[in-house]
């Protein structure tokens, strides 16, 4: 299905093919019958040792589980608990387990796990059994509590505390589970996690409310940095190869930048020619983009960089749910 297709299906009230609808029946099946087995104990699941966090969604694409992430690192670090980080490592070839150091490539590892090393200095372990990255990562470094990134389906590790990332925008869609929709898990999983955090639009009662703040652009090569209005009224490429491009797209016009988009498919390793736009403008692209382009990146190529806001009584209470584990 071409992206577009997918997209009109999803979230914009177009007609659900019959094939998707079947398909969809028969994955609803299989994933129930998947979360019978963990529930019944058919399927074990492991704990490791230290209380485990899972940061996750029910929808594809991007809900900004990655700032957040990066927030509790820091939220947790200021309330005496140190975070190490383990995640599946989508878009590396590296199979793992893995620890994560100065050598590690977003083509090994992924451009998240990178992402959320480079900027926290947390220990981040990868690796397709999560079980083995925590192992991994509990025998590298002191760890007070470990934050499962996108690990919310990911029953084999035993978790102690589930948070749901809600795209405040285009919250769940069509509602429907995949391929039909954009759900992995029925709806009614969200009354099974612990908090629901909702990224953008307004968040309802049940919800915590998460602000992504702007931080500005820096150049990939010199690392100058400056203010994103500073790019205002100025037309410019806008790069995104994240779950949702368009939000990136739609925080730059917000800046009153005039944007050229260009939209790449999520976790997408890119290569010169596909930012070779021969005509002088600025490119503007995601800080998970840049970590991919930094080997060959340009004079005029520059990260634009997020921060999450997070409520202080979510992250206190985060913080005694760990400690009383």
């Amino acid at each position: 299905m071409s992206g577009a297709r997918r997209e009109a299906v999803w979230y914009h009230g177009a007609d659900v093919p019959l094939s998707w609808r079947m398909l969809a029946r028969v994955y609803g099946g299989v994933t129930a019958l998947r979360r019978g087995a963990y529930a019944h104990g058919w399927l074990r699941s492991y704990a490791v040792g230290k209380p485990v966090v899972v940061v996750g969604n029910l929808s594809v694409g991007g809900t900004g589980k990655t700032p957040l992430t990066l927030a509790l690192v820091r939220a947790l670090a200021a309330r005496g608990l140190r975070a190490g980080v383990v995640s599946r490592g989508y878009g590396g070839n590296a199979t793992g387990p893995l620890l994560l150091d100065a050598a590690s490539t977003p083509q090994q590892v992924g451009d998240e796990p990178l992402l959320i090393h480079a900027r926290s200095g947390a220990p981040v372990a990868i690796g397709r059994d999560r079980v083995a990255a925590a192992r991994l990562l509990l025998t590298s470094a002191p760890v007070d509590v470990i934050l499962a990134d996108d690990g919310l389906q990911h029953y084999r590790l035993r978790r102690d505390v589930e948070i749901c990332v809600i795209d405040g925008a285009r919250r769940f869609g069509n509602r429907r589970l995949l391929p039909a929709g954009p759900l992995r898990e029925p709806l009614s999983r969200l009354d099974r996690v612990d908090f629901r955090v909702c990224n953008g639009g307004l968040a309802r009662a049940d919800e915590v409310q998460l602000h992504l703040r702007d931080e500005g652009a820096s150049a990939l090569r010199s690392g100058e940095h400056v203010a994103l209005e500073s790019f205002a009224h100025r037309r410019v490429h806008a790069v995104a190869g994240i779950g949702n491009p368009q939000r990136f797209f739609d925080s730059l016009r917000a800046c009153r930048i005039e944007v050229i988009e260009h939209a790449f498919a999520d976790h997408h390793l890119f290569r010169p020619d596909d930012l070779a736009f021969d005509d002088g403008l600025p490119v503007l692209m995601t800080e998970k983009d840049a970590i991919k382009c930094r080997a060959f990146a340009q004079t005029n190529w520059w990260q634009v960089s997020v921060q999450a806001q997070l409520p202080e009584r979510f992250l206190d209470a985060l913080a005694q749910r760990i400690l009383a584990v």
